[in-house]
């Protein structure tokens, strides 16, 4: 019963997208609803703890905080009730009628070109949770009176597009707190069984910090199946992996097992208890422009908030939670975010984490390798942004170079093994891993036997600005300044010529480079010699002042360089290419149009396109017809 007509409301569209997704749902399974139901009550009753801190008056006579699920197999449906915060009329619309999460798109997106084995796990990481209710119910009805109120409100929908919300019978509704009946489907029956219902609640909901209750059916005995006691109060000598996976589930949104759990109580000047997770996948928000983390504040067991950056921003991807007693209830969003006490627990947070990376680094390397592949780029920040670690992430970080293959080398692994008399740790970077593999500034240094970090994350530009050395070695990029490998002999080196080839050899190539010089005066910086280049032609580097050839694009492409510094234009003595242009001495038109096509291939092979697609065409078109007549 109502106490008034109900109003009929549309969904937004991506609801309706998102619902109709639902309701035809193919997933095997089909148990996260309830994970995702459970989730939200115990959300309600911690914000509604958090609430009574200022307005005692709100839990009334009803200060224990409880979820109660009652199934109904004669009827066919399951009926979750909690005595939280409850909504009004105006947050019940917003919070069941609309999606307001940046990721909705991209959880559609992704569930709609997924396999229906991956389906649950997006419908968790994406946080479109209470939806999921339309997988197993053909009727969801949700009454919730607000806490404090006297009124409250009925929201029913078939999932089929539209909802009405209407004033409810206060007789019918809970004193406070939400009811959400679930009319299941027929193939969905067996979420009426108590073994069901019982297991999935223990396993993936068993340590939310409200205890929830079992009734078997209506009039029956009430059972507790979990006491809602706080896991991470626990000492880890109680606690099992299947728990700590259980409650990583449930803090993080996710469906696979952690990578690495760090449980760990402070104790001194600040005492703290920390629970965080490493995940064992990529959360789905890991790149959000806003780089915000997602470890939860609580004092004293009461949920504060889960905007208090608790750790740096290249930390984002953990999960978890920081309880203390050392910050009031009552503690504002100024105070945390001056609080020098939140301050020595970040410290105390982060230096942990470090550490325990550091440790599977070293006694569980291929753990470690796949943590990287999944949370490298992100880490890497930390070098660029994070002084005071620079040192410690430098050493943690893992690369790719041209002799690892597919295994990850160490800095103190490249120092190890570099060449006598190597002052430099020598990288490139780029946007693709395969690109850079295939880049002509390689070729010097292969031929010497050289090692390179192949540097292919977008951060990869900017923390190498900032990573002047290590361990006494400066890094330095092959795509800018001179190459210096004079001093390194070539594995393979060419023979010998006689001292009157090589010096015909140097005088036409000098005479060409003068020539080039002057016709490419507009374009590029310099020409020069090339002591990088063995098997290409040519290639561009950057001068040696100023920024890398990658992070000139990275500045452009985003609007922060109005205009590129003109590159160097290196040419490869030995190569029969560049000696055939030289040679022609007596034809300037040729030259001209060669040196023009000499440039334009640098830029080809340095991922650009010609910068006149138009006199690159006609230039080659020209030097093919003096190619057919002679």
């Amino acid at each position: 019963m109502t106490a008034a007509a109900a109003e009929n409301h549309a969904f937004e569209a991506d609801v309706a997208r998102l619902l109709h997704m639902m309701v035809h749902s193919v997933y095997s399974d089909k148990d996260v609803f309830l994970r995702e139901l459970v989730s939200n009550a115990a959300d309600a009753c911690e914000k509604l703890r958090y609430e009574a801190i200022a307005n005692p008056a709100l839990l009334g006579d009803d200060a224990n905080s409880r979820i109660t699920i009652t199934l109904d197999p004669d009827l066919n449906r399951i009926v979750l009730e909690d005595n939280g915060v409850g909504m009004s009329r105006e947050e019940m619309i917003e919070a069941l009628g609309t999606i307001a999460r940046s990721g909705t798109r991209a959880f559609m997106e992704r569930i709609t070109a997924s396999q229906a084995s991956e389906g649950a796990q997006l419908i968790g990481q994406f946080g479109v949770g209470f939806y999921s209710s339309f997988m197993v119910a053909e009727q969801v009805d949700v009454i919730s009176r607000r806490a404090g109120t006297d009124e409250a409100w009925i929201w029913s929908s078939d999932g089929k597009g539209s909802y009405t919300v209407a004033e409810a019978d206060l007789s019918d509704a809970p004193k406070r707190g939400t009811r959400i009946t679930l009319n299941l489907s027929e193939e969905a029956k067996d979420y009426t069984s108590r073994w069901t219902v019982e297991r999935i609640v223990k396993q993936q909901s068993g340590h939310v910090p409200v205890p929830i209750t079992l009734i078997e059916k209506p009039g029956a005995e009430p059972a507790e199946i979990t006491d809602g006691s706080a896991l991470w109060t626990k000492s880890k000598s109680e606690i099992s992996e299947t728990e700590y996976a259980d409650f990583y589930r449930s803090v993080s949104g996710q469906y696979d097992d952690p990578a690495l759990t760090v449980h760990f109580r402070a104790e001194g000047r600040h005492e703290y208890t920390t629970l965080a997770f490493v995940p064992g996948a990529q959360p789905f928000d890991m790149f959000d422009p806003d780089r915000k983390g997602r470890m939860k504040l609580y004092v004293k067991r009461v949920f504060i908030t889960d905007d208090a950056e608790l750790l740096p921003r290249y930390l984002r991807f953990v999960r978890g939670l920081v309880d203390t007693s050392d910050l009031p209830l009552n503690v504002s969003r100024e105070m945390i975010q001056e609080s020098p006490i939140l301050s020595a627990i970040r410290k105390g947070v982060t230096n942990r984490i470090l550490s325990s990376l550091e440790k599977m680094a070293e006694n569980e390397a291929d753990k470690f390798k796949t943590l990287w592949d999944n949370f490298g780029a992100v880490l890497k920040e930390g070098i660029y942004e994070d002084f005071e670690k620079k040192a410690q992430l430098l050493a943690l970080s893992r690369f790719r170079t041209t002799t690892s293959g597919d295994s990850y080398r160490t800095l103190a692994d490249y120092v190890k093994d570099a060449k006598e008399g190597q002052s430099a740790i020598y990288y490139i970077t780029g946007g693709n891993l395969d690109q850079l593999k295939a880049s002509p500034q390689l070729e010097g240094f292969r031929a010497r036997g050289i090692e390179v970090l192949l540097l292919s994350d977008s951060i990869d530009a900017f923390w190498v600005m900032n990573a002047p050395e290590f361990e006494g070695k400066s890094l330095k990029s092959i795509t800018q300044g001179g190459a210096d490998l004079a001093q390194f002999a070539k594995t393979d080196a060419p023979k010998d010529e006689s001292e009157a080839e090589s010096a015909d050899k140097a005088g036409a190539l000098a005479d060409l480079i003068a020539f080039a010089k002057e016709k490419l005066a507009d374009a590029v910086a310099d020409v020069r010699s090339s002591e990088r280049l063995t098997e290409s032609a040519v290639c561009l580097v950057a001068s040696e002042g100023g920024y890398d050839r990658q992070m000139e694009k990275i500045l452009q492409g985003a609007g922060q360089l109005p205009s590129a510094a003109k590159p160097v234009l290196e040419l490869n003595p030995d190569h029969s290419m560049v000696r055939a242009i030289a040679a022609q001495a007596s034809d300037a038109a040729f030259r001209e149009d060669a040196v023009h096509l000499l440039l334009d291939q640098a830029r080809v092979l340095d991922g650009d396109k010609p910068s006149d697609p138009r006199a690159f065409a006609e230039r080659l078109q020209r030097v093919f017809e003096r190619a057919s007549r002679a």
